[in-house]
């Protein structure tokens, strides 16, 4: 034996000791830390998960909505994130100075709109009636301001401790997130239920404009933006993942104040909403708070759920986009969702292949081959609650193109297919993979973010505490099996982008 596979062994041992001892341990402290959670659902289907962590006197709250971009239809695409967006507005009393006559003036504006809106979709519309409406729709628009207390939702939470209270949308989920010091529960309990009970979606217009102008600069004159919507628009021909989570221009453009209101209605009825608060707090506490001012929202069906799946495909799909940019590559193919038996397998493999600077494809294309700048793999694109993609980016070289990424991509995919991954690959991924959940774990926002992520993805936030087990299960021949099933040229779409010669 050589001295350096001597080391090579001495290395993966210490891997291997090391991945047994961490489990052993963290299965004893899993096992602690279940027995710390528990869950409540209030009447109207409004669920609450609570974990008691004391080591500070401090508290996440983490409100999952089951509603994201895959769940709008053609016209209104963008409406998820508008909505979060007009979650900051405010109430019925917070937010305004005189809601009795502002809710009037919005009214009328809504009015208003309507007839504009009618106008111009006319064949022949009438240039003074047109001028004459946007005329009295600005006034209102500024007359309604008059009444706004701007960011009055956002300044009382900072007042009560938090400064990072933020939200954010996806194609599966819509999310808003606080973190106050543990005595502030009520606080929370109070505005948030009022928040859900009586939202006012004021200045709707001018957060519409605000939305059609980040979708501007953040996407239509961004190279990577426009090559992404196209390449989604390319692999997903039915499903709704074909759209990008802030929507069609157009759509923006008519998305009515009503279709706000009626989407709100629809998919943030309390049995769409899932809770989660980490932190140093008397689960019964909060489950008397909850009844106490969550059940006086009203309960509402479940919504139901998304009908169309995506066929399977026939074969490779091709997209390019020309901009003044260097050559970028991006090829998906298609996976199950998250829920499927092969995702652990998946996850490993696009790790091993695609994702840090040791990974094989990093090894090939910009070490050795010198024909990228950056490199990398993402496993559950654009979302993993439905079927999504397993997807390899390439940022080519000066001089360099596109198809020669491709082709040593190719080359790592069919080595993979041939030759199971090492011993010591394997165990590096269970590591790091170990290490990176269970350091989660020890954020409250973080657990707040994984227990409701669990519960309405995986169907149970009690998977959450299985997945050290899982991830010890995945074998060399699960990944070998799962890149000869889906990594095959039928079940991808290739985008690029080509440079445009000046």
């Amino acid at each position: 034996m050589t001295k350096r596979s001597l080391r090579v062994m001495v290395v993966l041992f210490a891997l291997l000791a090391f991945c047994f001892s961490s489990s052993q341990l963290s299965g004893q402290t899993l096992d602690k830390m279940k027995t710390q959670i528990q869950e409540k659902t209030l009447k109207n289907g409004m669920k609450f998960i609570v974990m008691e962590q004391h080591e500070a006197p401090v508290a996440s709250f983490h409100v999952y909505a089951d509603v994201g971009s895959a769940q709008e239809v053609e016209g209104i695409t963008g409406i998820s994130h508008i909505l979060e967006h007009m979650a900051f507005k405010g109430t019925t009393t917070v937010g305004t100075k005189d809601y009795a006559v502002e809710v009037k003036v919005l009214d009328e504006l809504d009015q208003v709109y309507e007839k504009l809106s009618r106008e111009e979709s006319q064949l022949k519309p009438d240039p003074e009636r047109v001028k004459e409406l946007k005329v009295r729709f600005e006034q209102l628009q500024q007359k309604a301001k008059e009444y706004v207390v701007t960011d009055e939702y956002s300044d009382l939470v900072m007042q009560q401790g938090d400064n990072s209270s933020n939200a954010y949308t996806s194609s599966d989920a819509t999310q808003y997130i606080e973190s106050l010091p543990a005595n502030r529960l009520e606080f929370w309990m109070a505005i948030t239920s009022d928040r859900f009970l009586n939202p006012v979606f004021r200045e709707f217009y001018k957060e519409r404009d605000v939305i059609m102008e980040e979708r501007r600069l953040g996407l239509e004159t961004q190279p990577i933006g426009k090559l992404l919507e196209d390449f989604e628009a390319a692999a997903f021909k039915a499903h709704p993942y074909h759209h990008e989570v802030i929507g069609h221009m157009s759509d923006l453009q008519r998305i009515r104040h009503q279709d706000v209101k009626d989407y709100f209605k629809k998919y943030y009825s309390p049995s769409n909403l899932t809770v989660a608060i980490v932190g140093d707090v008397d689960p019964q506490e909060v489950f008397k708070l909850a009844e106490l001012y969550f059940e006086r929202i009203p309960s509402g069906p479940r919504p139901e759920p998304l009908r169309t799946r995506e066929p399977e495909q026939w074969g490779e799909r091709r997209s390019t986009v020309k901009a003044q940019s260097q050559p970028v590559l991006i090829v998906g193919y298609h996976r199950p969702d998250v829920r499927h038996a092969d995702n652990g397998a998946l996850d490993a493999l696009a790790n091993i292949i695609g994702q840090g600077r040791s990974s094989r494809i990093w090894e090939s294309l910009v070490k050795k081959e010198k024909a990228a700048t950056q490199v990398g793999c993402f496993n559950g694109f654009p979302g993993d609650k439905y079927p999504n993609l397993i997807a390899f980016f390439s940022f080519t070289s000066k001089d360099k193109t596109a198809a020669q990424s491709l082709d040593l991509i190719d080359k790592e995919i069919e080595k993979i297919k041939k030759e199971p991954v090492s011993a010591q690959e394997l165990a590096k991924y269970k590591q790091m993979t170990k290490k990176s959940l269970i350091g989660q774990m020890k954020s409250n926002a973080r657990m707040a973010a994984q227990l409701t992520y669990y519960d309405v993805v995986q169907g149970d936030w009690r998977l959450l505490f299985d997945e050290l087990a899982n991830i010890d299960k995945i074998t060399a021949a699960d990944i070998q099996r799962v890149a000869s099933t889906y990594l095959v040229a039928t079940n991808r779409t290739v985008g690029e982008i080509i440079p445009e010669k000046n």
